[in-house]
């Protein structure tokens, strides 16, 4: 089974820069987006013409034009959610859960601390909720986790370490956050498959050349239940694809 994940920082937008050619080319059996930025009353002609014949779940925020997230299956999942079950943290869109035989699906935009770390007190008990809810979904089956969580865990997954350890998505803080998630029983499935490789970054600033000069983040994830570590293939960075500040990661998972 091949999964992708993808912030691609507004749907509308990426669909004109080669996303319906990247998305037939892969053909994956479920993509996980997020950063959509639109509603559904949205959808063009263009996106229901590709998502034809697929099984398409939307979590839109409240805000029009922010955040957002979508699921599209060739698979019928059994059942579907959306958000966590609590009011103060489903206004955003940001969560939509696909329950398959086998296991859980769970497509995530993880809220971003922001400037100053404004947010960083509610990332925190997003936190807390997020890996709460994972860890029960874990006891009725596997669960795969994916998405832009907007957070390198550690030194090799950014370009310059030194100078971010106060910026959003690199504090002390959040990496600990990560750390309790893979500590209660789950996988990152990239450094599972790659634990030394460098280089490998999935967000880059619009600024200073920085995709140009991969000078990026790898904050963007596949992370399974450790009970399916054996089921993974291949976890890939897709870094050659473009239209978003993103790319592309992708996981291969025998089902």
């Amino acid at each position: 089974m091949k999964l992708i994940s993808w912030n691609v920082n507004g749907l509308r937008a990426v669909i004109n820069k080669g996303f319906k050619n990247f998305y037939n080319d892969i053909n994956p059996d479920i993509m996980c987006l997020q950063e959509t930025k639109m509603q559904q009353d949205q959808i063009s002609m263009d996106i229901n013409e590709m998502f034809k014949d697929r099984y398409v779940y939307w979590n839109s925020a409240e805000k029009k034009g922010y955040s957002g997230t979508v699921v599209v299956s060739k698979i019928k999942p059994i059942n579907v959610t959306y958000g966590l079950g609590k009011e103060e943290h489903d206004k955003e869109g940001r969560i939509i859960t696909l329950e398959f035989e086998k296991f859980y699906l769970v497509n995530c935009y993880t809220p971003n601390s922001k400037r100053e770390l404004e947010r960083l007190d509610y990332r925190m008990i997003w936190e807390d909720e997020v890996r709460s809810y994972l860890k029960e979904l874990d006891k009725m089956k596997p669960v795969v986790y994916c998405g832009d969580l907007n957070v390198a865990h550690n030194e090799i997954d950014l370009k310059n370490p030194s100078s971010n350890h106060h910026n959003a998505g690199f504090t002390n803080e959040e990496r600990a956050k990560m750390t309790e998630l893979l500590n209660a029983g789950f996988i990152d499935t990239f450094r599972y498959k790659y634990p030394e490789k460098t280089g490998a970054y999935s967000w880059w600033s619009y600024m200073f050349h920085a995709r140009e000069n991969n000078a990026g983040w790898r904050i963007d994830y596949f992370i399974v239940s450790d009970s399916i570590k054996d089921k993974i293939e291949d976890a890939k960075i897709l870094s050659e694809v473009m239209g978003s500040d993103h790319c592309p990661v992708e996981l291969d998972l025998k089902v």
